[in-house]
């Protein structure tokens, strides 16, 4: 009678109550189920809207990955992070890319990993700025994964800032092949003089310098017989193409420019400078390499002489900026020797006071052909 009771009082019971005893035990489970789930269900939300920040949007489609019953360890995990420099932006960043986070052990889990990040020397707006932006972060493990990791990372001699981006990809784990064919594979470079910057940034990549050593050795030595200088830049970029890439698919990329009369001296001009044009798709470098022959009357030579005209955005600055020099070429405002590179690579600024705005007294309307009004 009590059970009816209640049930009756909170308007569970059907208007037409069945006196089948089985039929009474069937329904009031699943109904008392059903109320309690919608019960918890309305405090995630609110616990996600009011102690979290969330959105009444975000925090129903939070509410579908996570079940809050009770607040007392959520709110411990939201005041760690709070005094680890996490302003209410960065905590609901956080908790709508990993709401599970809200369910771990504080003290036991969290506190520690926070502590690891502190003893590695980031300050608390630094390490606010880390935890927004990637919290999976705090799923790995201290022991297995973090401190194994990063203790590798340091005796590579990388800076904490890039062992950080390192710690935070998901790409690999600290394994002890892995760590050997990386130790080796940097020592190579080391021998060859790359500075410990450029290795670096192959290490935070990952998957160049984690190839099998024969391989990674071989492709060391084909981007260096084609003329790439280990000091420079431009011989990890190449490197990493190599790495990445098989050779049937940079014959492709090669045959591409053949068909647009460029010779292989030219490929190769364009590749020791730019080595991303091997990477282009062949939609973008045809589109291009229209365009500039053409329409704007460049010979490929030129290009491959500045192929950062393949690489940069078509829409938003090799056709505006190409456009504008046209004219002032016409008008004999400019030299006829100007390489695309001059006026492709500088910022948005220095174009427009060097281009644009210091000829429009001769050319008025040279500002609306830049920004494509004519």
């Amino acid at each position: 009678m009590c059970l009816r009771f209640i049930s009756k009082r909170l308007g569970l019971i059907p208007k037409i109550w069945k006196t089948d005893s089985k039929t009474q035990l069937h329904f009031l489970p699943n109904t008392f189920r059903g109320f309690s789930a919608s019960n918890h269900h309305s405090f995630t939300v609110s616990y996600l809207v009011n102690s979290c920040g969330l959105s009444p949007e975000t925090a129903i489609s939070t509410s579908k990955k996570i079940r809050i019953e009770n607040p007392k360890s959520p709110d411990s995990v939201i005041a760690l992070l709070r005094n680890s420099g996490c302003t209410d932006a960065h905590i609901i960043k956080i908790v709508s890319k990993l709401p599970s986070l809200l369910k771990i052990n504080p003290d036991k889990i969290l506190l520690p990993k926070l502590e690891f990040f502190r003893s590695m020397g980031i300050s608390d707006a630094d390490l606010a700025k880390i935890l927004s932006s990637n919290p999976i972060i705090l799923k790995r493990s201290l022991e297995n994964v973090l401190i194994p990791k990063y203790n590798f990372l340091m005796t590579l001699n990388i800076s904490t800032e890039d062992a950080i981006k390192v710690l935070e990809r998901s790409s690999w784990r600290s394994c002890e092949n892995l760590e050997r064919t990386m130790t080796a594979n940097i020592k190579f470079l080391r021998e060859i003089g790359v500075p410990i910057s450029h290795i670096s940034f192959l290490v935070v990549l990952c998957h160049p310098i984690s190839q099998r050593c024969d391989k990674f050795s071989e492709n060391v030595k084909r981007v260096v017989e084609l003329g790439f200088d280990p000091l420079k830049y431009t011989f990890v970029d190449a490197l990493r193409l190599f790495c990445q890439t098989t050779e049937t698919t940079r014959q492709r990329k090669v045959e591409i420019y053949r068909k647009w009369g460029w010779s292989d001296d030219e490929i190769l001009l364009a590749f020791r400078r730019r080595p991303q044009c091997l990477q282009l798709s062949e939609k973008k470098v045809t589109k291009t390499l229209d365009f500039l022959v053409n329409k704007m009357g460049w010979q490929p030579a030129a290009i491959a002489r500045s192929p950062v005209a393949l690489s940069v955005n078509f829409e938003k600055r090799v056709v505006p900026r190409c456009s504008v020099v046209k004219v002032l070429l016409l008008k004999g405002l400019l030299k006829k020797n100007l390489s695309l590179g001059g006026f492709l690579c500088p910022a948005e600024g220095d174009f427009l006071g060097n281009y644009v705005f210091k000829y429009c007294n001769d050319i008025p309307q040279l500002l609306d052909l830049y920004q494509g009004k004519i």
